[in-house]
C-alpha cells in the first residue's frame, strides 16, 4: 500500500517520502535586500533533519516591489544565489529535496510605492490603490519570473513552484474580480499565468518538474469556483505545469487561514477535484497536522503529496514523529536516536 513513507518520483525528482513543508512567509529578512539569513537556514535545514522529504521555501520575490513586505526574501539578483546555495546544500546533506516558490504580491505588496496589478483596484479600503501594469511592464515581469527560475537552478534548488494563489499577482490576472483590462490580458484571463509558466519551463532543465500553487476557490461574493479553477489549471498544465499545489482563498478577507471554522483537511476535496479532472499529480494542504489524516489522504489516493504547514511550525520533527506513531521504518539522525523512538530497531 502506498503511504506517507513511500518514495515518490516526478520527472527527475525523487522524494524519500510524501511529506512536504509548504511555503510559509517568515518575515525575517533584516536588511530589506531580500537576502535569506541564519534564521532561514535554521528554519529549513531543521525540517530536513526532522525527516521531511520535500521543502518549499516561502514566497520569494522576483522583483523588490513584488514582496508582501520588505522583510520577505527575494531572488531578483544574482547576489542571492550563494545565500540560497548554503541552504540547499545543507538540506540535501540531510536527505531532503527543496524547491523555491517564485512569486509577486501584486496589489497586496504592502511596502511597494505604488503596488502594481492587472487593474487599478485596491485590495480593500485600507490598501493602496495599485498602478495598472502596462504591456511593457507585464513583459518585464514575465522575464523576471524566468530569471528567478534560472537563479534557483544555479542555487541548487531541485525545482521551483510558481505562486498563482492567495490573491497575489498571477491570481489577480486570472480572477474576474481583479482583472478588468481591455487588452488581450483582459480578454484571456489565463494568458499572463500561461506566459509565466512557459517562460519558467523554458529555463528549467528537462528533467526538473514545475509546480504551481493555485487557489481552487474564492471565498467572496462573485468569486470563482472549482470548475472555473479547473479550466485555468488546464491552461497552466498545457503550458508546462507538472503538479498543482491546491489551496484556496485570497481575493477577499479569507486567505490561507481558511474559511471560518475550517476543519481538518478542508481543502483536500479541492485537490482531489483538480487531480481527477486533469489527471495530474497534486499536493494537498490545509490542516493536515494529524498523522492519521495525512496517511489516509495518500493511502486513499486523494493526492500524491501532503503539505504540513502549521504542524511543522510547531514541530520541526513532524515527519519523524509521524513515522514513530504510524510504525514506519525510520532513518533517525544518529545524534537523535536516544531521543526519538526508532521502531526499526525493535
Amino acid at each position: 500500500m502506498t503511504d506517507l513513507f513511500t518514495p515518490y518520483e516526478l520527472r527527475g525528482l525523487t522524494l524519500k517520502n510524501r511529506i512536504v513543508m509548504p511555503p510559509m512567509c517568515q518575515y525575517a529578512v533584516e536588511t530589506q535586500d531580500g537576502m535569506p539569513n541564519e534564521w532561514h537556514f535554521v528554519h529549513y535545514v531543521s525540517r530536513a533533519v526532522g525527516g521531511t522529504g520535500f521543502l518549499i521555501v516561502e514566497m520569494t520575490g522576483i522583483h523588490p516591489d513584488g514582496r508582501i513586505t520588505k522583510n520577505d526574501t527575494g531572488i531578483w539578483s544574482d547576489d542571492h544565489v550563494e545565500a540560497y546555495r548554503k541552504i540547499t546544500d545543507s538540506v540535501h546533506a540531510s536527505g531532503a529535496k527543496i524547491a523555491v516558490q517564485l512569486g509577486h504580491a501584486g496589489r497586496k505588496a504592502i511596502d511597494a510605492e505604488p503596488p502594481v496589478a492587472p487593474s487599478s483596484i485596491a485590495f480593500d479600503a485600507n490598501s493602496k490603490t495599485p498602478q495598472a501594469l502596462s504591456k511593457k511592464e507585464i513583459a518585464e515581469l514575465i522575464e523576471a519570473y524566468a530569471e528567478g527560475a534560472r537563479r534557483a537552478v544555479q542555487a541548487g534548488f531541485d525545482t521551483v513552484e510558481i505562486h498563482g494563489a492567495h490573491g497575489y499577482l498571477i491570481h489577480q490576472f486570472h480572477s474576474p474580480l481583479t482583472n478588468i483590462r481591455e487588452d488581450e490580458y483582459g480578454a484571456d484571463l489565463a494568458l499572463f499565468g500561461e506566459q509565466v509558466v512557459r517562460a519558467v519551463r523554458d529555463v528549467l532543465p528537462a528533467d526538473m518538474p514545475l509546480l504551481m500553487r493555485i487557489s481552487a476557490k474564492e471565498y467572496v461574493d462573485g468569486g470563482y469556483d472549482e470548475g472555473y479553477a479547473l479550466e485555468i489549471c488546464r491552461r497552466y498544465k498545457d503550458a508546462g505545469v507538472d503538479m498543482f499545489h491546491v489551496s484556496s482563498g485570497g481575493e477577499g478577507p479569507i486567505g490561507s487561514n481558511g474559511v471560518p471554522n475550517a476543519g481538518t483537511a478542508y481543502q483536500v476535496n479541492l485537490a482531489e477535484y483538480i487531480r481527477s479532472g486533469l489527471q495530474i499529480p497534486v499536493i494537498a494542504v490545509g490542516r493536515l497536522d494529524s498523522y492519521q489524516v495525512a496517511q489516509s489522504i495518500i493511502a486513499e489516493e486523494q493526492a500524491e503529496l501532503v503539505a504540513i504547514g502549521r504542524g511543522m511550525l510547531s514541530d520541526p520533527y513532524w515527519a519523524l514523529h509521524a513515522e514513530e506513531a504510524l510504525g514506519g521504518v525510520q532513518s533517525v539522525p544518529k545524534p537523535y536516536e536516544r531521543g526519538i523512538w526508532n521502531r526499526s530497531r525493535l
